[in-house]
């Protein structure tokens, strides 16, 4: 097997003409996107399930909200809210399950419970023990970028460069990743859409998306639903957010994104199939 490959779980998927959607399931009362609606656990996994069977190859589960402001809870907390509901996912669908934590120990439960890939918004840098977990399970790693924490990180972001800056970032947690003896195939990077950034930072990343790709390792990037949307389109209803998503899943699959993190997976999958359809018969 050839191409961009991303090692998950011993199993390399081939990225270099499939990208992946990853459907977001926030089992939290305060997400920003949908206000809590899946919080119970019973919710949560039909949610989990419904976009499974929608096409979404990756389902990534999440205990503690990271909009801008959001406070952090503790790692039990944490567990107990998406413990249930992986262990059921894992029972029912053949989905990759992805936990979104920064701690080591919530990490921990989720990979025992079933998931397979840890996606740290922190880029492992919140918790030291995050990339020796990853390293002796096997696990795959997706590192996003953020400047700040959740709390602050929307509070004057700067940057002198934001497309460089975030590359260094990726080069430099890379070879940290390697040294705590994490598989390169098993490495992915999210430049991190709304952390720290303003619209213009969002814009400059996403307009140079290539120029992110580090050691020709996949990129995840989510913007589903992010307020940097209502900002372009001059709308504040989070319906309206819709239609940018799915036009942005096809432009940015074609300027190189292999992990598309999304809300509404059915509309998302439809248009990621026609941009790579495209693709091909242009090949």
């Amino acid at each position: 097997m050839g191409g961009l490959l991303w090692k998950i779980a011993g199993q390399s998927v081939d990225l270099s003409r499939h990208a992946l959607i990853m459907g977001v399931l926030n089992v939290t009362p305060d997400s920003f996107s949908d206000g809590g609606e899946f919080f119970s656990t019973e919710k949560a996994i039909e949610h989990g399930q419904r976009m499974a069977a929608e096409g979404a190859q990756i389902i990534d589960v999440g205990g503690e909200s990271t909009r801008p402001g959001a406070q952090s809870i503790s790692a039990e907390e944490e567990l107990a809210r998406v413990l249930p509901v992986i262990v059921k996912l894992r029972a029912t669908i053949s989905a990759f399950i992805s936990i979104d934590t920064s701690k080591a120990s919530m990490a921990l439960g989720a990979l025992e419970a079933g998931a397979s890939i840890i996606n740290d918004v922190t880029g492992g840098r919140a918790d030291p023990e995050m990339m020796k977990l990853a390293a002796k399970k096997k696990a795959a790693l997706i590192m996003m970028h953020m400047q700040g924490t959740p709390e602050t990180m929307q509070t004057n972001p700067h940057y002198d460069n934001v497309v460089s800056e975030v590359v260094d970032f990726f080069r430099q947690q890379y070879e940290r990743a390697l040294e705590c003896g994490i598989d390169s195939m098993a490495i992915a990077f999210d430049p991190g859409i709304g952390f720290g950034k303003t619209v213009e930072h969002n814009l400059a990343l996403l307009a140079h998306l290539s120029r992110l790709r580090v050691h020709d390792r996949p990129i995840a990037v989510g913007v589903s639903r992010k307020s940097s949307l209502e900002k372009m389109i001059g709308s504040t209803e989070m319906r309206d957010r819709l239609a940018p998503t799915i036009a942005l899943t096809g432009l940015l699959r074609e300027r190189g994104a292999n992990i598309l993190r999304v809300h509404d997976v059915k509309e998302n999958v439809a248009a990621l199939r026609i941009t790579e359809t495209l693709l091909e018969a242009t090949t």
